[in-house]
This record gives C-alpha cells, sequence and structure tokens, in this order.
C-alpha cells in the first residue's frame, strides 16, 4: 500500500555473539556492504544512514543504542536504520535475495534477544528520523508492545493509525522486480564463508 505524504521509517538493532573485529563475526561483516548494496537498488528504498567517521552517507545523527546494550559487555551493535516507501517494499527487501541470506545466517553472528529485533513506524515524506528517535522507538515497542507508533511485521499498523494488512501479491511482484538487480550481488555471496 502505497501511502501518500507518508514514508515507512525502520531501525534494527541486536548483539553480535564476539567482538566486532573476531573471527565469529567476520562472516556478517563482509556481507555488509552487499546488504547495503541490494537495498540501494531495492524498490521503494529511499535512503539510509551512514555511520560516523565510515565511508558512505552521512549519518543521521549521534549513533546511540537502546538500553538493551547495557550490562552486555559491548559499547555498540549491529544496527541500521533507513527509510522506505512503504511496508511492502521494505519487505520485499527484507525476506527474498541477499538480505534472506544474511537473516538465514544471523544465528551464527547474533545473539538470541528478548527485545523485537526491529521496528517500524510513519513519518512525513522526506523526513529523515536519527538514530535517537529509533531507539526509543524500538525500546517502546519492547515496552508497549506493537501499536500505530511502533510496530513489527506480523502485526502492522498504517499511517492513519489502523491495523494494516499487508499486500502479500504486491511483495511477490516487488521480490520478482528486484531479482535481476541483486544477480551480481548473489553470486558474491557464493563466494564468502559464513
Amino acid at each position: 500500500m502505497k501511502s501518500s505524504g507518508f514514508q515507512l521509517g525502520m531501525y534494527n538493532f541486536g548483539l553480535h555473539v564476539a567482538p566486532y573485529d573476531a573471527p565469529e563475526v567476520q562472516g556478517f561483516l563482509r556481507r555488509e556492504p552487499l546488504n547495503f548494496a541490494a537495498a540501494e537498488r531495492a524498490s521503494g528504498f529511499v535512503a539510509r544512514s551512514g555511520y560516523e567517521g565510515e565511508p558512505g552517507p552521512k549519518s543521521w545523527g549521534i549513533q546511540v543504542f537502546p538500553r538493551f546494550i547495557e550490562g552486555s559487555g559491548h559499547d555498540s551493535g549491529p544496527s541500521s536504520l533507513s527509510v522506505w516507501a512503504d511496508i511492502e517494499s521494505l519487505m520485499a527487501f527484507s525476506y527474498a535475495g541477499v538480505h534472506a541470506e544474511a537473516l538465514k545466517n544471523a544465528r551464527n553472528w547474533n545473539t538470541r534477544n528478548d527485545w523485537p529485533p526491529l521496528v517500524l513506524w510513519w513519518l512525513e515524506a522526506g523526513r529523515r528520523p536519527d538514530w535517537e528517535q529509533a531507539a526509543e522507538r524500538l525500546e517502546w515497542l519492547h515496552d508497549h508492545g506493537a501499536g500505530p507508533r511502533a510496530f513489527t511485521f506480523k502485526q502492522a499498523y498504517g499511517p492513519d493509525g489502523a491495523p494494516l494488512e499487508i499486500d502479500r501479491d504486491r511483495v511477490k511482484a516487488l521480490i520478482e522486480a528486484n531479482a535481476p538487480g541483486q544477480s551480481d550481488l548473489l553470486e558474491q555471496l557464493k563466494h564468502l564463508p559464513v
């Protein structure tokens, strides 16, 4: 469902099973540029925040993390912040192609957690959320459950605040439309160890 005047914010956060530079998480790090490239080529992708001090897009504010990082022994965790045209576009990217392969292997690199792995929310078209707002939305989702302010694919809401029925046929069509643009990235994945 394309909703004029609104776009979808997405934030995810997790923790690695080992420090960032440890051999156990190198499979994740090798895939990260391929996932970013696949997102940028995907139908409905609007923009993503970069990370302070790293090449790529500018960071949308100072990167902060949700309270779930406290006591973990980590000072950062894998996270991303992006904006999409609609929920179907994000779903098509997330569950097919390059990103689906990363999800399949995520248990090798990330800890199991009791907080939601991602949060979705609507924002006015053209607005960019910052890291602090995104972390707060994830905490809110954990504390209060899905609602119009913060939700998930499983329990989605529209910009009007009403429960949203995801158009699964459109998701399938977007997956097919995205596939040709990921073929070279998928070929690169074949040569990466987990």
